[in-house]
């Protein structure tokens, strides 16, 4: 330890100066971060105001919608997690962790986000929530426990259930309240998860179309990456917003929630595509002639060489890109006015309770809190990604 304290932080005298300096001005910002969190703050109004941070204005008498739909996600995830650990165990059993218990594996993989939910848990003021995640947790462990049970070719199967369960739970919470009521981080976590989904495969389309030999084709998809990287968001949500009105009737014109997910799928498959495609570049040539001499088609060399190494090499630019597009979402209920996580801070405060108090940091520290937590998360999952596919290893 002292070895590495003198090599890396007190090699030299400005070495040693830049450490203190920086290192007490980190230690002060800390203890004032801390000491605000836990002895200063005054988080009555998160407490009061919990359900406008979560669901927004989602009718209460609906809510047991939320319940199911989360309920049944959970069971999905663990499902997919105990199949896929099954398989790892039989295909690599020399990667496996033996004698160590799947839950502290989880546990080590997501405390940022388990401690949230805590915090969540800890502020609420009835007994519901407790039992959300008590049922969450027990439909994880149900999945978990059966995942590895299933047959060893279920995996397009899972695919196909997974689409199912997802669908359905988007159905049962629209039937009972429709997109443009939705609201809290309900509403950021439906726009990142269905984005993600959508723009990851029109991205990849768009790159694989950029390398095309037709030059229609390669033309079209420069055409559409090169427009949509080039306009901000935030105007392409503005002019859904408003714009739209001016092309499309009122009646026939889709919610504001649709409109954002467009946009957002639209912008950001422009950037996943050029992810993709620098993916593509880094294969080498010699891989693509040997799949050529061995008699596969063109469609199969994409599809078995270059496509599964050029995804391999850009996994951390692509969790990246939708690092970004999780935040962004609150770009969209900005543009859009809708009441998404990030606007019950300004909710909150607006009402005669808190008006003119100065809970505005309160309120930005906890939204703060639940972004970091979602965006730390998913960069941990991706670097654990790499280091089992050997990303940057030759």
């Amino acid at each position: 330890m002292v070895t590495w304290l003198r090599k890396n932080l007190f090699r030299s005298v400005g070495d040693s100066i830049t450490t203190i300096v920086i290192g007490s001005l980190a230690i002060w910002v800390l203890y004032r971060f801390l000491r605000f969190v836990f002895v200063t703050g005054r988080w009555e109004i998160v407490r009061t105001n919990l359900s406008l941070f979560i669901t927004g204005s989602w009718p209460e008498d609906e809510l047991w919608r939320v319940v199911v739909a989360i309920v049944a996600v959970s069971f999905m995830a663990g499902l997919i997690a105990g199949f896929i650990a099954r398989q790892r165990r039989e295909e690599v059993p020399d990667d496996a962790e033996p004698g160590r218990p799947w839950l502290l594996d989880i546990l080590s993989r997501t405390w940022p986000l388990l401690l949230t939910v805590l915090l969540l848990l800890s502020l609420a003021q009835t007994v519901g929530p407790w039992l959300l995640a008590v049922g969450s947790l027990a439909a994880f462990a149900a999945g978990r426990f059966i995942g590895p049970l299933l047959p060893r070719r279920s995996g397009a199967a899972l695919v196909v259930a997974a689409l199912v369960v997802g669908l359905s739970a988007v159905w049962l919470l629209v039937a009972g309240v429709e997109f443009d009521s939705w609201g809290g981080l309900l509403l950021n976590l439906f726009l990142a998860a269905i984005s993600i989904a959508l723009c990851f495969p029109l991205g990849v389309l768009l790159a694989l179309g950029r390398r095309s030999q037709f030059p229609i084709l390669r033309t079209m998809s420069t055409s559409y990456i090169e427009l949509f990287r080039g306009v901000p968001l935030i105007a392409l949500l503005l002019m859904a917003n408003v714009a739209l009105g001016f092309f499309i009737p009122t009646d026939l014109a889709p919610g504001k929630v649709v409109r954002a997910i467009v946009i957002l799928v639209l912008f950001t498959s422009a950037y996943v595509a050029e992810i993709v495609r620098g993916g593509l570049q880094s294969v080498p040539i010699g891989q693509i002639e040997a799949g050529r001499a061995l008699g596969l088609s063109p469609v199969s060399v994409t599809r078995l060489i270059v496509l599964p190494q050029a995804l391999r090499n850009v996994i951390p630019a692509l969790v990246g890109q939708f690092i970004s597009l999780f935040k962004d979402t609150t770009l969209a209920g900005a543009a859009m006015g809708l009441t998404d996580l990030l606007a019950g801070p300004q909710a909150s405060t607006a009402q005669p309770a808190f008006r003119g108090q100065g809970l505005i940091a309160e309120t930005l520290v906890f939204v703060l809190l639940i972004f970091w937590a979602g965006s730390y998360t998913m960069s941990n999952e991706s670097q654990r990604l790499e280091a089992r596919l050997g990303v940057g290893e030759r």
